[in-house]
């Protein structure tokens, strides 16, 4: 099955912040997870998921700094195309 480009995923706003969440356009890089999964990032690569179906996994280490944003498992992404 061939990988979608690219990816919206949706980042809930800080905890406690009453911020709406963000969303986040991520492609498919040539990068492979130590599973052999895709590995999907921003422009910025300071976000970097694996995403199967439409749940997006942060990997372990990515997004430092992201102050509990990023402690939810499954976020939600949607392709993009």
């Amino acid at each position: 099955m061939l990988a979608m480009s690219r990816y919206a995923v949706t980042v809930p706003g800080p905890p406690g912040g009453h911020a709406p969440p963000e969303v986040i356009v991520v492609h498919l890089t040539a990068e492979v997870g130590v599973d052999g999964e895709p590995v999907y990032a921003d422009s910025s690569g300071r976000y970097r998921f694996h995403i199967s179906g439409q749940i997006a996994r942060l990997i372990p280490g990515a997004a430092k700094g992201a102050k509990g944003r990023l402690c939810h498992r499954c976020l939600q992404a949607l392709p993009l195309g």
